[in-house]
């Protein structure tokens, strides 16, 4: 599709950024880290390039807009959400018999509240990591996403750039609010979280609102 080529090169750097960065949440780096201020400067960049509109109705959202929860999109076998705790877990351990599919338990170093959280797969304990779309997906169609083919919306909803296992009732907490109603409370990482926001939505060809690029625009000056 178009709309997924667009700003493709900052969404792949945007990507190497998380999976480099350090396992420990001790050892996240601080906003004005100067190994993040390449990534800071194209992310503004980027977001030069991305209109500056009104949020649109949220009429004839529902998540089945965006196909079927954690499709495997990538044909590995595995779901996007297990694909994503198996990324960004540690000392993860698998379910037998799934090919190392179903994650069973883990550690997170959350991104959000710079804690260390344990995960247990059951019904009582599932929810405490949850997997958060870095651009909430009720955001996207408000932004564009409803100009978007079905596919296309499935692959924005099982895109890696924009998911993230992130502790489950601040992830509740955020809902589907844009960067400028809301931010991670962990300070050290709203650099790379805005970066993130910035990349999904060049690459889906979506909008960002006046306010929502102000707080964006502020945050990646101070990350030089």
């Amino acid at each position: 599709m178009a709309g997924s080529l667009t700003g493709c090169d900052a969404a792949a750097n945007a990507l190497e950024v998380l999976e480099s960065a350090p396992r420990s949440a001790a050892d996240a780096p601080a906003p004005a880290d100067p190994s993040f201020a390449f990534e800071a400067a194209n992310a503004l960049a980027q977001l030069e390039s991305i209109p500056v509109k009104g949020r649109a109705p949220k009429t004839g959202y529902t998540r089945d807009e965006f196909g079927p929860a954690w499709a495997d999109t990538d044909r590995n076998g595995c779901d996007t959400r297990n694909d994503i705790l198996a990324r960004d877990l540690m000392d993860e351990t698998f379910k037998p018999g799934t090919n190392n599919c179903v994650v069973m338990t883990g550690t997170l170093a959350d991104r959000y509240t710079a804690t260390t959280i344990t995960f247990t797969r059951g019904q009582d304990t599932s929810s405490d990591v949850q997997i958060d779309h870095i651009v909430p997906l009720s955001d996207a169609w408000q932004k564009g996403a409803q100009q978007l083919n079905v596919d296309q919306r499935k692959e924005l909803a099982n895109d890696p750039l924009n998911l993230m296992a992130a502790d489950g009732p601040t992830n509740g907490a955020k809902g589907d609010k844009d960067a400028a109603t809301w931010l991670p409370p962990n300070k050290a990482f709203r650099c790379e979280y805005v970066a993130r926001q910035t990349a999904v939505k060049a690459k889906y060809s979506l909008w960002v609102t006046q306010a929502e690029r102000d707080a964006i625009a502020g945050l990646l000056k101070g990350c030089k």
